[in-house]
């Protein structure tokens, strides 16, 4: 039997794919958005690709060569006429062999080549079946698969900048340079385990505490892009808190731009929460004005103001907005109370252009004028300092939270290993699993079901 350090020497080594299985059916879909437009496009992809081909241009297609095509059905007449693109396997994006037939972008005819396309031997797509079949014929990793559907969903230019460059690979190959980086260091420590008595002499000789240090540095550099990612693929939910008639609906047209809320001097005009969103800087920031808080006997706004506790439940961060004319008859620490203590809260007096001196304000608060917009792009810094966004989002790599997570749990482990070097074996463990959970990332160990659930939520035809 190999020795427990033989097994685990082979483990550190770099992890190779094993050839994919090649898929027994062929799939198909419509892949672009339902509704009228000038183009359609049906995506088919698997070993019946070429039948299709045959089936509804009656023509042989070079590959790789845009082919302008009648589109027919089983008995010769015309469906549509467009273009056709055939990519032999394995040149494709599935790796498959894939055919696209571009044509006119109506709904009914496009149902009616894909009834076409199912006929002659395809089943529909599931969510994401295409590019779940590129991670599995190694044509993109996880990282990569995921970055298609965050530049799809992405909210800004900054988002979309932070996708691309995701797909492009290099947030896979900052990932795969601090994994060879642990591989490197693994093998040597496995292979110290079979000579003990050389244990000291390895730690200097090799510099594992140098090492270590430097893949600790890049692992919190490459944590703090990814944070700054997830920042902007899902954005800041940030609530807006209250009395009646602190001008919270007047604080949300100026952030908006534009009026969405009713505004008007009776308190308690804003029964029901409004959402809105937003970008500042590129930032998506979902925005939520609320009722006002208050004791009530009106059952409305009593439902109202249940529904503001909701969302303040919810949130990540609250503006709790004061009037500048009311701040010594206000409750605003009642209502402070009345929130959810893990809560964080900007303060923000509104309301100054009512005043002529503010010298008196000595809290932290920021001071606004939501009816002049004076102070309005301070708050906005304020909140992006709050969700710890740098300005430029050049460096940001788009990520999800599960990335930030598995990143968070590398680095625990390895910084758990920089008091282990005394002890190769628990040092040689912690090494592993910090290779373990960057492979997370990028897919090189990765759980079957957790794969369904990252594809699931692509939409279908991609």
């Amino acid at each position: 039997m190999a020795s427990d350090a033989h097994v685990r020497r082979q483990e550190a080594g770099q992890v190779t794919h094993e050839a994919p299985t090649p898929a027994r059916d062929t799939i198909v879909a419509v892949a672009t958005a339902p509704g009228r437009a000038g183009i359609g496009v049906v995506r088919v992809s698997g070993p019946a690709a070429r039948a299709v081909v045959h089936g509804v241009t009656g023509a042989e297609l070079a590959p790789r060569q845009a082919s302008y095509r009648a589109f027919c059905a089983a008995d010769g007449g015309l469906i549509d006429q467009g273009i056709a693109v055939f990519y032999r396997a394995p040149h494709s994006y599935t790796g498959e062999d894939v055919l696209e037939l571009q044509g006119h972008g109506g709904d009914a005819v496009l149902q009616l080549l894909l009834q076409r396309c199912v006929a002659l031997g395809c089943r529909l797509a599931e969510p994401g079946e295409f590019s779940k079949r590129a991670f599995l014929n190694n044509k993109l990793d996880l990282a990569q698969a995921e970055a298609v559907a965050d530049l799809i969903d992405a909210a800004s230019a900054q988002a979309a900048k932070s996708a691309i460059r995701s797909l492009s690979g290099e947030f896979s190959a900052k990932i795969a340079e601090m994994t060879n980086a642990l591989v490197e260091l693994r093998m040597f420590v496995e292979a110290s385990l079979d000579f003990p008595e050389e244990d000291i002499e390895f730690v200097r000789s090799h510099d594992v505490a140098g090492k270590l240090k430097r893949i600790n540095a890049a692992m919190k550099l490459v944590l703090a892009q990814a944070k700054q990612g997830v920042l902007l693929r899902s954005g800041l939910r940030v609530v807006i808190l209250g009395e009646p008639n602190v001008g919270k609906s007047s604080l949300l047209n100026r952030l908006a731009g534009e009026d969405l809320a009713i505004v008007t001097a009776m308190p308690g005009t804003t029964r029901d929460s409004l959402r809105q969103h937003i970008t500042i800087e590129g930032v998506p920031i979902h925005i939520v004005d609320t009722a006002g808080l208050r004791e009530s006997s009106d059952e409305v706004e009593r439902i109202g103001i249940e529904r503001t506790h909701g969302e303040a439940a919810k949130a990540d961060l609250g503006l709790l907005v004061r009037d500048a004319a009311r701040l010594n008859e206000d409750r605003a620490d009642k209502v402070r109370r009345s929130l959810p203590a893990e809560l964080a809260l900007i303060e923000v007096i509104n309301k100054i252009d009512l005043l002529g001196d503010l010298d008196f304000l000595t809290t932290p608060a920021l001071a606004v004028s939501a009816k002049t917009g004076a102070g309005v792009a301070d708050l906005g810094r304020a909140i992006l300092e709050h969700a710890g966004w740098r300005a430029g989002a050049e460096h940001a790599l788009m990520a999800r939270e599960r990335h930030v997570q598995a990143l968070v749990r590398a680095h625990t482990h390895v910084e758990t290993a920089k008091n282990r070097i005394s002890n190769l074996e628990l040092l040689a463990e912690e090494l592993r699993l910090a290779q373990r959970e960057l492979g997370s990332i990028t897919g090189e160990f990765t759980a079957d079901d957790l794969l369904g659930e990252i594809f699931s939520r692509f939409c279908i035809g991609k």
